[in-house]
């Protein structure tokens, strides 16, 4: 991106990829402790101590905090978890598809909350953590476990119905998709999404202030508009962090639901 320049000394240096790198709260290099990983064990707390809380002292008729938990749960075992995996095998995959959900729900919201202001999927290391040490090695296991080593190989690289001459050509494509592509295309959306949204707000928000300090007299107003931007987007964002939570968790259901069924 190009630099603004509006005054002789007065530059705009765009954010970019860079500014998502930041400095370690302490230690340095290998031992570095930075925000993100803050982030994530404050998420961590945040969604174990409600779920803890608001099931301390459960009534037939639930106070607030619990029907906003129960709701929370309630959506994520019959909307994603039994839709997607099906009503006879959903029920012990409930906790990890719930888990999935809030941890990343809470570290996305985080993208917006003042202060913290930093969506922790952003740096792609965590959802892919989340999709390769989690999601795949579950969704494969319990595929091995059921359909045994060679039938589920069969099972997800053969579809019903294939003609014989096409094999050679598909088994290789769906092996690819089923154990590489996918579990990338997992994370790559989240941290695409939440990359991509913040950059943005950043690129508003700073473009907004560096009007309002730097810009000439006739320039100044236009800060104005780049500051409604960033709230307009902002809830956007707010939005779309909802959204990549859900299309994480009912992706790792699904893909958990494909490898349990008996058709491909």
């Amino acid at each position: 991106m190009r630099a603004l320049v509006l005054t002789e000394g007065d530059v705009f240096k765009p954010p970019g990829a860079g500014d998502f790198n930041l400095p370690p709260l302490f230690g340095s290099g290998d031992w570095a402790f930075t925000k993100p990983m803050l982030l994530v064990v404050v998420s961590v707390a945040i969604v174990a101590t409600y779920f803890l809380l608001s099931s301390r002292k459960l009534a037939i008729v639930p106070g607030k905090g619990q029907f906003f938990a129960e709701s929370i749960y309630d959506f994520s075992r019959n909307n994603i978890t039994r839709e997607q995996i099906g009503s006879k095998d959903f029920k012990p995959y409930i906790p990890l598809v719930l888990s999935l959900f809030t941890f990343i729900l809470v570290n996305n919201i985080f993208g917006v909350i003042p202060l913290l202001q930093f969506p922790t999927m952003s740096h792609f290391g965590f959802p892919l953590a989340l999709s390769l040490l989690v999601v795949y090695p579950v969704y494969h296991f319990v595929g091995f476990k059921r359909h045994g080593f060679v039938g589920y190989l069969k099972h997800q690289t053969i579809p019903p119905g294939a003609p014989g001459f096409i094999l050679p050509l598909l088994v290789p494509i769906e092996f690819l998709q089923k154990f590489i592509m996918n579990p990338l295309t997992l994370a790559i959306r989240v941290f695409a999404a939440m990359f991509a949204g913040h950059l943005i707000l950043l690129v508003f928000t700073l473009g907004g202030e560096f009007l309002l300090v730097e810009a000439s007299g006739g320039l100044k107003p236009v800060s104005l508009i780049a500051f409604l931007f960033s709230i307009a987007m902002t809830l956007l964002e707010a939005f779309i962090q909802v959204l990549q939570a859900y299309i994480f968790a009912i992706l790792s259901a699904s893909y958990i639901g494909a490898a349990l069924s008996s058709d491909h």
